[in-house]
């Protein structure tokens, strides 16, 4: 017997658990449709541990990509589809993935990315909502197999992968990425979660930010598997989010700081029809979030909101309520009972209250992860084994709660979304005019940063708007267009260190001067 879902097909088989822009799916119905893709995947030779991957947008067929999973003991990869086909075809090789799942929106990156000469021989291509040369019709390929619950189940979950320094992306395995665990391991993960974040066992979730990143992932279908219903949209809309919040009386949703500033700059008019009553709680992250606007969400929505601190590797390390960060405006709350936070300085030595230092952490109950396929990435992140950092600079005060002064690693946040400028300035120092590149984060009222390129030409080439869109352009042809610049510099010669070292800050922080912040 399935330990996540049957219970709930069994006692609330009519009720809607899943909504989305195409319909809507009863427990009843998605516990019989996991069943049929367990069963149908099996029968294509999967076993416990193999990995599947999924280009999609938000929609119901992601979650039952999910909860087979979780059942069948496979690992789950998402993928962002904003990227380009090389990029999916180096994730799903560096993967090991054998099925690949794909949204009919996104049929043409698809049908390249299968295409592509560095994407191996896969045991199926299914397509969510359509065809496509190559793709066999999800739903076709479901609903001949057995409705039966599947024998030999075991729990599975997500590798997310994050780009690196390097510049390739690099698969995350977490506590969460286990496979041929018990399924009640992924059970107590989801009610476990839902109760430390206070988030109502038979709640009702918003998702209007993207399924592949592992924040909406463990917002929404941690939630779900512990009773929660899960309303979907592909994209946010700030009028359509407010609506939909009365509507289905939401009680639980995750924002980030540019879904905050998009809901705020509503005319008044929209906004005064908002309720938001059935709210129980607000949860964002991902990125810092301006204190005017932080001010101004818990004026207008009230002490609903809460924030988190963490990422794909560590998960939730801190918290922090809407009375303890008026009391502290900036912080990112304290330690969760099953983490330890310590700041440790350049010499080695651990912080005092107050100290500015590198920020680790520690999961007491053992939990660890690592980068897939790179040990090195592994080991550079860890201070010893079971205490690793994100790359993030702060400091803890007298009581122990956390604050972030800066990010050691070089990296952007732009709307939420980590960003790394390696990737970039190889694509930019590929292009024949670049000699030299450096890309960077600047301040972007709505989106926090924005990227940022500067380049050094080889001798001749003419600066122009016209060369700026063309290196742009260039961008775009070879990464997910949000990996792309925003706008271009010139520069005579790139600043760097005798070593070779590129002195990045110099070019970075006159932008980020009379800011009043660094990140």
């Amino acid at each position: 017997m399935a330990a996540l879902i049957q219970p709930f097909a069994e006692t609330r088989p009519d009720e809607v658990v899943l909504s989305d822009e195409f319909g809507k799916t009863t427990w009843g119905d998605f516990n019989t449709r996991v069943n049929q893709l367990i069963h149908s995947l099996r029968g294509l030779g999967l076993k416990t541990h193999d990995t599947i991957a999924v280009l999609s947008g938000n929609r119901r067929e992601y979650f039952e990509a999910y909860a087979a999973c979780a059942h069948a003991g496979w690992l789950i990869v998402p993928i962002n589809w904003h990227s380009v086909a090389a990029e999916v075809a180096y994730v799903v090789k560096d993967s090991g993935t054998k099925a690949l799942l794909v949204d009919q929106r996104f049929s043409d990156l698809g049908q390249a990315s299968i295409q592509h000469e560095g994407c191996p021989a896969l045991d199926a291509c299914l397509m969510f909502g359509g065809q496509a040369p190559g793709f066999q019709e999800y739903d076709t390929f479901i609903s001949n197999q057995e409705v039966t619950e599947p024998e030999d189940q075991s729990a599975g979950g997500p590798m997310f992968y994050t780009s690196g320094t390097t510049g390739k992306p690099k698969g995350v395995k977490s506590g969460l990425s286990q496979t041929g665990a018990t399924t009640a391991t992924m059970k107590m993960i989801g009610e476990g979660l839902s109760g430390m974040l206070s988030m109502p066992a038979a709640g009702r979730t918003l998702l209007v930010g993207p399924i592949y990143h592992s924040a909406q992932w463990a917002f929404s279908f941690l939630p779900l598997i512990a009773g929660s219903s899960v309303v979907i949209r592909h994209k946010f809309d700030a009028a359509e989010t407010l609506a939909l919040i009365d509507e289905h009386k939401i009680t639980n949703i995750h924002l980030v700081p540019t879904q905050f500033i998009r809901m705020l700059r509503l005319d008044d008019d929209i906004k005064s029809t908002f309720s938001g009553k059935s709210i129980d709680i607000i949860w964002h992250g991902a990125a810092p979030c301006p204190p005017d606007v932080k001010h101004s969400m818990i004026e207008w929505w009230g002490p609903v909101i809460s924030e988190y601190y963490g990422s794909t590797e560590g998960s939730i390390v801190t918290t922090v309520d809407s009375e303890e960060w008026l009391s502290r405006p900036g912080t990112l709350g304290k330690p969760v009972p099953i983490m330890q936070v310590m700041v440790i300085k350049e010499d080695g030595e651990e912080a005092v209250a107050g100290e500015s230092g590198s920020i680790y952490v520690k999961n007491i109950m053992g939990t660890d992860f690592e980068y897939h396929n790179d040990p090195d990435k592994t080991s550079k992140a860890h201070l010893e084994p079971g205490v690793f950092t994100f790359g993030d600079v702060g400091y803890l005060d007298e009581d122990g709660y956390l604050f972030m002064s800066d990010r050691k690693i070089d990296m952007i946040i732009s709307g939420g979304v980590n960003i790394y400028p390696a990737e970039i300035e190889a694509v930019l120092i590929n292009h024949p005019k670049v000699v030299d590149a450096a890309v960077f984060g600047i301040p972007n009222d709505e989106f926090g940063e924005e990227v940022k390129g500067a380049v050094e030409l080889v001798d001749g080439a003419e600066i122009d708007g016209a060369l700026a869109e063309e290196l742009i352009a260039h961008c775009k042809e070879n990464l997910a267009s949000f990996k792309a610049p925003k706008s271009i510099d010139f520069v005579d010669a790139m600043p760097r260190h005798p070593t070779g070292k590129l002195l990045k800050r110099l070019l970075r922080d006159q932008y980020w001067e009379n800011t009043g912040r660094t990140i």
